[in-house]
């Protein structure tokens, strides 16, 4: 048996129809997972829907914006409701504006932060009565090397991802006991939709932006 076989394990993957969320959703599939897709974009969300199924497993996805807590407690309970539970979370939908520090709005620091660290934790706080149920769980909240090393055209970014890897600490010390494991990665330059957009910045040298993470 392999040791990454997850056959009959229930996997949530936030912003899971597109980049590094397929990507791990893939991932979890071959393992032998099943995946329920938490995201915004019912078009996608089809097409991701349609690849994981060729590899076997169940999948659906569930429209949820994520800003939303009631639209993420009701995909939590539909979630449970079609799959009997939840195992594991990746919680990877996030966003970024970038620009200079000093040309920031209020609002569109609080609309970072609403979606990188409260609406994770949120989903954090949905799944665990599952997980809690089924004797255990897997967390993995998808970070940011921008964390460790700033990033002058994403400073909020950075902030969020830096306050993602002390939550994660911080849960995993609350749950722990409960065998809900808790971690967060940190990745570097991934060519995805969101980090494409980074390429049309006046001014911003091709070889500057392959050195720069912003995972």
């Amino acid at each position: 048996m392999s040791a990454f076989d997850l056959t009959g394990k229930v996997a949530v993957i936030t912003g899971g129809n597109g980049g590094i969320g397929l990507g791990c959703a893939k991932g979890l599939a071959k393992a032998g997972a099943n995946i329920a897709i938490w995201a915004r974009n019912e078009a996608k969300n089809e097409a991701a829907v349609a690849a994981l199924a060729i590899l076997g497993v169940q999948a659906r996805s569930y429209q949820v914006d994520l800003d939303n807590r009631s639209e993420i407690e009701s995909a939590t309970s539909k979630t449970i409701e079609d799959f009997g539970g939840i195992d594991i979370l990746i919680a990877n939908a996030g966003i970024n504006i970038r620009k200079r520090p000093e040309d920031f709005t209020p609002a569109e620091v609080s609309q970072i932060l609403q979606t990188n660290v409260t609406a994770v934790f949120e989903c954090c706080q949905m799944v665990y009565p599952s997980m809690k149920s089924r004797g255990g769980g897997k967390i993995i909240l998808v970070g940011s090397l921008t964390s460790i090393f700033g990033f002058g055209i994403a400073p909020i970014y950075s902030a969020s991802k830096g306050a993602m890897v002390t939550l994660a600490k911080s849960l995993a010390t609350a749950w722990g006991g409960e065998n809900i494991q808790v971690n967060v990665i940190l990745p570097g330059w991934i060519t995805t939709e969101m980090t494409e957009q980074t390429r049309s910045i006046p001014g911003l040298r091709e070889d500057v932006i392959k050195r720069t993470p912003a995972g």
